[in-house]
């Protein structure tokens, strides 16, 4: 059967999740329901990751397998037709090879975290970015981040429910970069690219950041709360609205 690899965009502020629950709109529901009104056939959407609650992405991947075979810019197109007015996109479809899977082929994973520091609410960003009230030191975070790049036992980041195998993994970057913005305030984004992640440890990582920004850590307090291996540890964990899955990389 022809298999179509699919490169989607989503706010997840609206949704349960990627996957598909019980109860509640999921982008891997709306998804797979678009795809079997097109093509006239129940279809499996298989992504590359799953997003919580409110997690958004600009470069989710996903596959499909069609019965018959579509030109991929029928497929794009058709699918957003029915995905309307959910906040989802496919930006691209693409033939792929009988053997890629939008999960286990891929071989590196890039999220996006945004922070906005300013004292008045967000009205345009409103669930896209955390707003912090107060200013941060982005080369104060970018130290504190240097001490968890690398391979490690990330125990101290992983959430209490996390299903992974193993605690042990190597983060590739973490990096943080100021932007400049319109009004007032300062927009910081830390940028964390791994083969893959823990259940909340870029958000984990980012809200343990933030502690280092405010002047509350410093960079050796990262560091000891990574070696301590203990969850209990951990700076708060930063509020999925921030979080964007910006990249799959095969």
């Amino acid at each position: 059967m022809p298999r179509y690899k699919l490169t989607i965009e989503y706010d997840g502020t609206p949704f349960v999740g990627w996957q598909i629950q019980a109860e509640g709109l999921s982008v891997q529901g709306l998804l797979a329901r678009a795809a079997e009104r097109f093509a006239s056939e129940p279809v499996a959407v298989h992504g590359a990751g799953r997003t919580d609650a409110g997690v958004h992405a600009t470069g989710q991947v996903a596959h499909v397998e069609l019965s018959r075979d579509w030109r991929p810019d029928t497929v794009r197109d058709a699918m957003n037709a029915h995905l309307r007015p959910h906040p989802i996109a496919v930006l691209a479809a693409e033939a792929v090879a009988d053997d890629f899977h939008a999960r286990f082929s891929a071989t590196g994973r890039r999220y996006v975290y945004r922070i906005i520091t300013r004292r008045p609410d967000l009205a345009l960003e409103r669930d896209r970015a955390w707003r912090v009230l107060r200013p941060l030191d982005a080369e104060a975070m970018a130290l504190g981040a240097a001490r968890l790049i690398g391979r490690h036992d990330f125990t101290t980041f992983r959430a209490v429910g996390c299903q992974a195998a193993s605690p042990l993994k190597t983060l590739d970057r973490l990096e943080v970069e100021r932007v400049a913005i319109e009004g007032p305030g300062m927009e910081v984004r830390v940028h964390a690219q791994a083969r893959s992640f823990l259940h909340h440890q870029v958000r984990s990582m980012v809200g343990t950041l933030v502690k280092v920004g405010e002047g509350a850590w410093t960079p050796d307090d990262v560091t000891a709360a990574l070696e301590a291996k203990d969850r209990a540890r951990c700076g708060p964990m930063a509020p999925a609205a921030g979080l964007y899955l910006a990249e799959v990389t095969y």
